[in-house]
């Protein structure tokens, strides 16, 4: 497979568990990235039969008594994605035999500045050219999009046998990671997120797949979601230690972002890039110096150059002009794209039913939810079907899920073994314990919502591919769930994969609205929300430890609103259409800021 060329400025990071799960083979053959998930490998094992059957590969069934199932199960999906990756690559290239179709609708594609079509157009002209010669520089200069993959650290439960608890390379992650280590995919990267995981970390120094050749290239890249220059420092320090190099450092937005919501204390995304941008270089170097030791102390390959380091960024952005502002204020290697695209078919899966809700949601509908058993805020729409479910289930003296994919359960609370929070079993004993309490109507009603507000995540992130393709889904049941940011408020519709991409390179506007906020007064916005329903929460009679946390968030907040204000005055030339907008939300949200520290 050819290697990237990073012609296009935008990937589609990953978005639940199948949303993104066949995006690779609709549009890597167009030089597009993209983020498959691959902790479900029950879904995976069902989208591995249906895509060799569509393609007419060889397909035996990995069942759950096969040893190692979950890592096969993920090796061998990848493996036929990249097959036909490649397949859907051949074919693009080999279709200028007819005419230069299919090869303009990669050209027409690419950034408004690439140089790409003029280059192809002027070797064309010559005179001397023959058929093999073009398909010759098409595949040397024409890239393919890289397959990623994404593994949730925290997504690393252990797994059982009766009440055994199998060894810990069996843990959901530690399979996750073994079956793309495995895999024939080259040059792509795990996006590991969600935080820490040291054991897992550790894990990856046993697959060469993630140390260097000579000239500083990776078979298998290491990429990771950070909140922070000091969450970056610590992780690439930890991977560099044990000679492994972090290829990419993908800033998301704490809260302007789709599925888990990661709230910093008050950190907003213009300054953390401001961070990155300052400091990158020092980074790059400081790495390189502990990187270098650990391969030495290890006896690998020490490169003769330092590897790349990209920094990209994700979380909210919606016009071509704040993804050209963050490439070249900012410095970004590139820019993650992701609820938009919920509204491509050519891009990613979504059942007909969910997308037309998401089309229809404003920005009532689009919440911070407590559907998600990691305890973590879950972003989420109103009237999901599986949210719907889950609340007639309740209505129904039968609230939560039968849990038989267990991939959440971490919760020891009433259990020897742990189990998930959004299982019929713990809601019930949940919900017994808050019965003998004999809470105040209004204290148990509110402790009550709460309880079963959990969604099977498992199964609703997985049911949507499923459902569009007529595939079994009796085991996740017909019920969507769906984790859309709150950009998703201003697109209505459904769009083609040129159509978004000629919104990203600012070609056309795809937005609904006119009035849409500025990415960053948003995550402002709704950091301010944040902070507000926390105080809410602890009030009347803070503790101490409150009282710091919130002092510590005033600072942060107030550090962001200063730096936005010169960040605007500075690019007023640049941020043509957005800047006084984006300057009277500011004003109105400091504001509004002051008034919520008031009562601390």
């Amino acid at each position: 497979m050819s290697l990237p060329k990073e012609k296009h400025t935008f990937h589609i990071p990953v978005m639940g568990l199948s949303y993104t799960i066949d995006s690779p083979i609709k549009i890597a053959h167009f030089g597009i990235s993209s983020v498959i998930s691959i902790i479900e490998h029950n879904m995976i094992e069902k989208m591995r039969k249906f895509y060799a059957e569509k393609f007419s590969y060889p397909y035996e069934p990995i069942t759950t008594k096969s040893e190692d199932f979950r890592a096969k199960r993920i090796t061998a999906y990848l493996d036929l994605v990249n097959d036909i990756v490649q397949e859907n690559f051949n074919k693009l290239v080999a279709s200028v035999t007819s005419g230069y179709q299919e090869i303009e609708k990669y050209f027409a594609l690419l950034p408004t500045s690439s140089e790409l079509r003029k280059n192809f157009n002027k070797f064309v002209e010559k005179n001397s050219v023959s058929l093999k010669d073009i398909q010759n520089w098409l595949y040397n200069n024409l890239s393919i999009g890289s397959i990623d993959v994404n593994i949730m650290t925290k997504l690393d439960s252990p797994n059982y046998k009766g009440k055994t608890q199998l060894p810990i390379e069996q843990n959901n992650a530690h399979a996750s990671l073994r079956g793309f280590a495995l895999s024939k995919l080259m040059n792509s990267s795990v996006v590991l997120s969600a935080g820490m995981n040291p054991r897992l970390f550790s894990y990856m120094e046993q697959f060469d797949d993630f140390y260097p050749d000579e000239e500083g290239n990776f078979k298998k890249k290491i990429t990771i979601k950070v909140s922070d220059y000091r969450s970056a420092i610590i992780q690439g320090k930890f991977f560099a230690k044990k000679g492994l190099w972090v290829s990419e450092y993908r800033i998301e937005s704490g809260l302007n972002c789709g599925g888990h919501a990661f709230a910093s204390d008050g950190y907003l995304l213009g300054p953390i890039l401001e961070e990155f941008k300052n400091n990158r270089e020092t980074l790059h170097e400081e790495l390189w110096e502990i990187y270098r030791k650990g391969l030495e102390k290890k006896e690998k390959i020490v490169p003769r150059e330092i590897p790349q380091l990209n920094v990209t960024a994700q979380g909210g952005v919606g016009t071509g002009e704040e993804h050209k502002f963050l490439l070249n204020n900012f410095h970004i290697d590139s820019v993650g794209w992701g609820t938009p695209f919920l509204l491509v078919p050519e891009a990613t899966s979504v059942d007909e039913e969910t997308m037309q809700l998401l089309s229809d949601a404003t920005e009532d509908d689009l919440y911070l939810s407590d559907a998600s058993p990691l305890g973590v805020p879950f972003n989420n729409v109103r009237g999901s079907s599986k949210d719907v479910e889950r609340i007639e289930l309740a209505k129904a003296g039968k609230p939560g899920s039968s849990c038989p994919k267990k991939f959440l359960t971490f919760n020891t609370e009433f259990t020897e073994l742990p189990i998930c929070t959004a299982s019929s079993q713990y809601i019930n004993l949940k919900l017994d314990q808050l019965k003998k309490e004999n809470l105040q109507e209004d204290e148990y009603k509110k402790a009550y919502d709460k309880v079963i507000a959990k969604e099977c995540l498992c199964n609703g992130l997985s049911s949507s591919v499923l459902v569009m393709n007529n595939l079994d889904y009796k085991m996740e049941g017909e019920a969507v769930s769906v984790c859309p940011g709150p950009n998703m408020a201003y697109y209505s519709g459904k769009f083609s994969l040129q159509q978004m991409a000629d919104h990203i390179y600012d070609r056309v506007n795809l937005l609904n609205r006119a009035d849409r906020p500025n990415m960053f007064m948003k995550e402002l916005k709704m950091y301010i929300e944040f902070l507000k329903d926390k105080i809410d929460e602890a009030a009347p009679n803070f503790s101490d430890k409150q009282i710091k946390y919130f002092d510590t968030f005033r600072e942060n907040l107030n550090s962001g609103i200063e730096y936005y204000k010169n960040m605007f005055n500075e690019h007023r030339d640049v941020l043509k259409s957005s800047y006084e907008q984006a300057l009277n939300d500011l004003n109105e949200l400091e504001m509004k800021f002051h008034q919520v520290m008031i009562s601390v």
